[in-house]
């Protein structure tokens, strides 16, 4: 367990430029505490099919650099992470990166993919150093699991975060909500979709601590510099037994669970209804019926809209 803490130094992070959708790089005049920042701020940050990916490899490279004693996450322009971009995948004819409208079905080919994004947001919490999500605007969805997936969390106190899709057409796949909030706050989040702001992130414990938007980076970057004059392999250690402490409680096992239960409510009839619903007649529609409040059609009502909305779509032009 200890070899990889006293490896030979290793070269430090190369040029940001590898990658696509997000940068990487020391704090100027920090090369302890190094930046990895999500770049589509144009869409606010969403997850396209090329960021999860990223991310671990970015991850990856901070972890190989042998000066870097912690990670701070965090988005450009306006938002932290809006959760995957659904706009195309959600309201288009394009399909889901996991969404099958083949019939029927195939399970173990959705679960393979979303697990896949899974592991690579994870690697957030499977990395030695300590990792910190910085949230402004939104954390929204997979946004939510990315920072949740971090060590701690600092959140502006106007910063929102939480999952819509629970209401239909979505399970959190990282299954992290439990383990930061425990089972009642849990269950009111998953059962509501409701956000919360970074104020009572901080009071319920979800967030390390919030902070006033205009303070939001000062106060990330005191906390990051407090741990960066630890040494890294106490680092290492303290963060694995932390670890495995929630391993021990079944974390991976709940999020199989969690990832197949995903592709379940995309799936369906009520994720299918949400889906059609969607592409007939545009996702702010569909997600405004989800988030209102209104009842979201069951089984054979759901049915008869799906085969409603199936030959609207077959007369219109795609959105």
């Amino acid at each position: 367990m200890i070899a990889p803490m006293i490896a030979p130094m290793n070269p430090p992070m190369t040029s940001p430029a590898h990658f696509s959708t997000l940068s990487l790089q020391r704090q100027p005049g920090e090369p302890r505490i190094a930046r990895l920042t999500l770049q589509r701020p144009e869409r606010l940050n969403a997850i396209n099919q090329q960021v999860p990916a990223e991310i671990r490899r970015a991850v990856q490279q901070a972890e190989a650099d042998d000066e870097v004693h912690v990670v701070v996450l965090g988005g450009a322009g306006r938002a932290f992470c809006a959760g995957y971009d659904l706009q195309d995948f959600g309201a288009g004819r394009a399909e889901h990166p996991c969404q099958q409208d083949k019939q029927p079905w195939e399970p173990t080919e959705d679960y393979a993919e979303m697990k896949r994004y899974t592991e690579d947001f994870m690697s957030l919490w499977r990395c030695r150093k300590p990792t910190i999500a910085m949230v402004h605007g939104v954390a929204l969805a997979g946004g939510s699991d990315i920072a949740m997936c971090c060590d701690l969390l600092v959140m502006a106190e106007d910063a929102k975060i939480g999952y819509p899709p629970v209401r239909v057409w979505g399970c959190p796949t990282t299954a992290m909500w439990t383990y930061r909030l425990g089972p009642m706050r849990a269950k009111q989040l998953m059962f509501t979709g409701d956000m919360i702001d970074g104020r009572t992130a901080a009071d319920w414990g979800l967030a390390t601590l919030a902070a006033p938007a205009a303070q939001l980076e000062e106060a990330t970057l005191a906390l990051a510099r407090r741990i960066a004059g630890v040494p890294r392999s106490h680092l290492a250690m303290h963060k694995m037994v932390v670890n495995q402490a929630m391993l021990t409680m079944g974390l991976e096992q709940t999020q199989m669970f969690a990832t197949l239960f995903d592709g379940i409510t995309r799936h369906n009839p009520e994720g299918l209804w949400f889906r059609r619903q969607a592409q007939a007649h545009g996702f702010k529609s569909a997600v405004e019926w989800r988030d209102s409040g209104r009842a979201i059609p069951e089984g054979d009502e759901a049915r008869r809209l799906i085969a409603e909305l199936e030959q609207q779509l077959k007369s219109s032009p795609p959105r």
